[in-house]
């Protein structure tokens, strides 16, 4: 298991390598950039704050100054915002880790559970109901339920706050500035969970109708077991094996699929700064934001791998 774990870390650096050779010249092939954008610029002006910052160089010789910057940690500069891009994503990344974090234990604790729950009443009202609502969920943009829901909650009742992390000029501490966050948090981690809840319970319901059928489960039940114990402790089990995959996608694509939320609910996230990034095309900012989310595919994509083992120890990774 160690040296199989060894030998997945060690090839994670030539995919990472690839990966950045794809993100830079996606990115620098596109037409513009921060200083193209503004207008106020002198083209005697706009030239020599290429030369500033290395942009007037070939490309292949920017792609390898910016990976060798990169290797220690430094992504860039922005012009944007006027700081490091490193700093930057450290400044922004917490919050997004926030509701990303929430909202991917809630969607695998509630689709677990409905999930185990609809494939055991396979075909009653409760599966038709909760498969109707399933795919109700994921027929609807982020966009409209966020508004809906900040209209409903924010607006109509004011049971939470329309945006942001904190109440304007809040000067709280301790608990309270916990607490007032997390009330923050709440619309759009539910957004988040929302959005994410549908295709992972049809995926558990698909995986445990397929194990209940099989002959270990009979067995446990002709044993005398207690059907909890024949659902979840052994059908469950096996069901949760071709879901794990599911989990090396599940972490960046809740940071990537955060952008359009963070937007509306102005949550001070990647997301956020991500979007204004694309609107002013600092793209030192978008290429550090892509390179942060392939590094979370391949971790994910390794942590996977070792789910695979704890979950099933008949597994034996060579």
């Amino acid at each position: 298991m160690r040296q199989y774990m060894v030998k997945r870390i060690l090839h994670l650096i030539p995919t990472l390598i690839g990966a950045s050779l794809l993100i830079f010249f996606v990115f620098a092939l596109a037409p513009g950039d921060y200083i193209d954008s503004d207008m106020t610029l002198t083209p005697e002006r706009a030239a020599e704050l290429k030369a500033i910052y290395g942009l007037d160089k070939p490309m292949l010789q920017r792609y390898f100054i910016w990976l060798g910057n990169a290797l220690h940690g430094d992504f860039g500069y922005s012009l944007q915002y006027q700081q490091p891009v490193m700093a930057l994503l450290k400044e922004y990344v917490v919050n997004s880790f926030l509701i990303a974090s929430v909202s991917l234990v809630l969607t695998w604790i509630i689709a677990v559970f409905i999930g185990v729950f609809s494939a055991v009443r396979q075909y009653s009202w409760y599966d038709s109901l909760i498969t109707l609502a399933v795919f109700g969920a994921m027929s609807f943009p982020s966009f409209f339920i966020g508004l809906l829901m900040i209209k409903w909650f924010a607006v109509d009742l004011g049971w939470l706050p329309i945006g942001g992390i904190l109440d304007t000029g809040s000067q709280t501490t301790g608990w309270a500035r916990i607490w007032e966050v997390a009330r923050h948090m709440i619309l759009p981690a539910t957004v988040l969970t929302m959005l994410s809840v549908g295709s992972l319970t049809r995926h558990f319901r698909a995986n445990m109708m397929d194990v209940i059928k099989q002959d270990f489960v009979r067995t446990a039940r002709a044993k005398g077991l207690k059907e909890r114990a024949v659902i979840y402790k052994h059908a469950l089990r096996n069901a949760l094996l071709p879901a794990i995959t599911l989990l090396g996608l599940e972490l960046p694509g809740l940071f990537s699929g955060a952008i359009i939320t963070e937007r509306i609910f102005t949550w001070p996230g990647v997301g956020y700064i991500h979007m204004e990034a694309i609107s002013n095309r600092d793209y030192t900012v978008l290429m550090g934001f892509t390179m942060f989310l392939a590094l979370l595919t391949v971790v994910g994509n390794l942590l996977a791998d070792w789910l695979y083992a704890v979950a099933d120890p008949r597994i034996r990774l060579k």
